[in-house]
């Protein structure tokens, strides 16, 4: 729906900056599609009502709207002259088009990336200078950034329109996917992953969600968020709290020799055992048990306690197996 109404709005705007006289309601009618449906359908007092909607929200938005009301056929005829909406000039430094260019070259998946290039195609149009045309400051490598996860773009636009969602989620080793109930709040990629932060209506907390561990479809809900949104949502420090960044405590693991990468760079401290193993002390936190799980045979929990059986419990999950009773081996 808000799609729909977007490109309504967008063809009206057209239809009144590009005519060279005022137009009145019948000739709009003709023109946007959806006027035309509204009508055909039997309803004028719908359309009428669809029209002043449409012609109020294009004027918050700033367009200026000319009303003549002395055209041929003794309608009232709508006008948006070029002269009163013109844009004033675009004054960018190197660095404001630099970043202006990476926006739009990152995004190579889903349907942003066709919105990026055509804001880039429009700002070069108007005359705004962009380096990477030509060969300075060119690289070897070019970022990007991919969206593979299904949720990625619904998550987006219930985010962007406050629109509460529910989907189904598997956390980090557990065997099946779990119903959650989520108020979006934003998406941001880190370390080669997509998370989403929200407000957890069943928890009654802020979470966060690896869109990739998000299963089946996202399903929108109607009803207003309950919680309040922060001004300003940090999806990163709330990643990093939940993974146990940032932690007072400590754990003792130990790590299969070549393995865990990500692990490694956290280890306060690493201590080789034998050929085959190593020592780390890492920061204990939130959330560590999910992340360590997910290194199976690889890793081997030293301490403390909850942290070994919060892991054990969760390999036991994935193999099918009930969680593990008495004491721990």
């Amino acid at each position: 729906m808000a799609i729909a109404k977007a490109e309504r709005l967008m063809n009206l705007a057209l239809c009144l900056m590009n005519t060279r006289r005022p137009l009145s309601k019948r000739e709009l009618r003709e023109s946007v599609e959806a006027y035309r449906e509204a009508w055909q359908s039997g309803s004028e007092d719908a359309f009428n009502r669809m029209f002043e909607r449409d012609k109020d929200d294009l004027r918050e938005l700033g367009l200026v709207i000319d009303v003549d009301e002395n055209t041929l056929d003794g309608e009232a005829g709508y006008l948006a002259r070029r002269d009163r909406n013109r844009l004033p000039e675009i004054a960018l430094d190197a660095e404001e088009a630099a970043a202006l260019s990476l926006a739009a070259k990152v995004w190579q998946q889903a349907r942003l990336s066709g919105a990026a290039s055509g804001a880039l195609q429009k700002l070069r149009a108007a005359g705004v200078p962009f380096d990477e045309d030509g060969a300075e400051g060119r690289t070897a490598l070019e970022p990007y950034i991919a969206v593979r996860e299904a949720a990625f773009e619904p998550l987006l636009i219930a985010a962007r329109d406050r629109r509460p969602v529910a989907f189904d989620y598997r956390k980090a080793g557990a065997a099946a996917a779990e119903p959650r109930a989520v108020e979006p709040w934003a998406l941001e990629c880190w370390r080669g992953h997509w998370y989403l932060a929200g407000w957890d209506r069943d928890r009654g907390a802020v979470r966060v969600f690896r869109l990739s561990r998000i299963t089946g479809k996202v399903r929108s809900r109607a009803a207003a968020f309950t919680a309040a949104v922060p001004e300003h949502v940090d999806v990163r420090a709330y990643v990093a709290t939940f993974a146990g960044e940032g932690a007072t405590a400590t754990a003792m693991v130990r790590l299969r020799r070549g393995a865990g990468f990500p692990l490694r760079t956290k280890a306060l401290a690493t201590k080789p055992v034998d050929q085959d193993w190593d020592e780390l002390e890492i920061p204990y936190g939130h959330g560590l048990g999910a992340d360590l799980a997910e290194y199976g045979p690889d890793l081997v929990v030293l301490g403390p306690e909850e942290l070994r059986a919060d892991v054990i419990d969760r390999l036991r999950a994935v193999a099918g197996l009930p969680a593990a009773e008495g004491e721990l081996r």
